[in-house]
């Protein structure tokens, strides 16, 4: 499932139903069947990832020693020659450049990463963000924000709201940034958008968010539907999160649910989802909410394939397309 801002390249029309699969199955577009990699993939990480997610405790304790697992793997990260890594400090917690060959240095990304504001961080991402770097032609700041169990997601969002200050102190234009994030890192970029509306600063370029964890509460239909076929994060697991996370706070605070927000006035949107996650529902009432309220979006579905599976691109073809139409996205939404 697919809408777009506007055509950004022109490509031979298929007329026929198995003319459509043929050409997406080739093209890479959502709607198709996933790749026999995808598939493997999604296989790989049901036995690694969400089974070792589902058997941690759901305690403080707990949400530490799955973090201690992801930090191990962040360690394997390698990235291609080309690619630059520069810290930054900024001040209540830090970030990193990643340069993919010769970006624009007029122009740059600001990434928030997922992991259910309990893991993740910038090294366990860059063979996403050089490619994000590299498909963008932009430098990459990646936010390594304060996580759980010490901190609280309106701890990541301060920290979102100090890195977008200090690009805009730097001297970027709001014309020249891109916003964007996936998963918690989705849900943080939609609550920086709405935080930064509501003080009255000017707004970014775009955003492109990527199954976002739009409402915390965890009430959409795919939680419950999609538990089964969901290959990476357990239902049950991100619903104890999210009731912790909204203990003592307002049921309508939009950091919670920021789908419930006022979405008027945003920039252009790409939002970007599985058929089978979890996420799927709350990704396009997002899309449909913000469409509604007269904001440029491109929502695409794409079918049978991991939550967030631009982060496993070394292992399936369509993750390597994405960048591809992340690009496209900003191309259209410049123009």
């Amino acid at each position: 499932m697919t809408a777009s801002i506007r055509p950004v390249a022109v490509r031979p029309v298929a007329t026929t139903a198995t003319e459509r699969r043929i050409a997406r199955a080739l093209a890479l577009e959502p709607g198709g069947p996933p790749s026999l990699q995808a598939r493997v993939t999604g296989q790989v990480i049901r036995m690694v990832v969400k089974s070792v997610w589902q058997r941690t405790p759901d305690t403080d304790a707990g949400l530490a020693r799955f973090q201690r697992v992801t930090e191990l793997m962040s360690a394997v990260q390698r990235v291609p020659r080309g690619v630059a890594i520069t810290p930054q400090d900024l001040g209540t917690c830090t970030a990193e450049w990643v340069r993919a060959g010769a970006p624009d240095q007029r122009k740059v990304f600001l990434q928030m990463h997922g992991g259910g504001y309990f893991f993740g961080g910038p090294r366990l991402y860059r063979g996403f963000n050089w490619r994000l770097s590299a498909a963008t032609g932009r430098p990459v700041l990646a936010l390594d924000y304060r996580l759980a169990p010490q901190h609280h997601p309106a701890d990541a969002l301060h920290d979102a709201l100090t890195a977008y200050d200090f690009l805009r102190a730097r001297g970027y234009a709001p014309e020249d940034i891109v916003v964007g994030g996936d998963s918690a890192g989705g849900h943080l970029t939609l609550a920086l958008l709405l935080a930064l509306k509501e003080r009255g600063t000017a707004l970014p370029a775009a955003a492109i968010v990527l199954s976002p964890w739009a409402d915390l509460l965890c009430e959409s239909d795919s939680h419950r539907l999609n538990r089964r076929s969901e290959v990476l994060v357990p239902a049950e697991r991100i619903a104890w999160l999210g009731r912790h996370f909204s203990r003592g706070r307002r049921h309508d605070d939009p950091l919670l649910s920021p789908r419930n927000g006022d979405l008027a006035g945003l920039p252009p949107l790409m939002l970007t989802a599985s058929s089978t996650e979890i996420l799927r529902d709350e990704t396009l009432d997002v899309a449909e909410r913000a469409r509604a309220a007269g904001v440029r979006v491109l929502y695409q579905e794409w079918e049978g394939l991991a939550h967030v599976f631009p982060m496993f691109a070394e292992f399936m073809p369509e993750g390597k397309a994405a960048f591809r139409h992340m690009a496209e996205f900003l191309r259209a939404a410049r123009a």
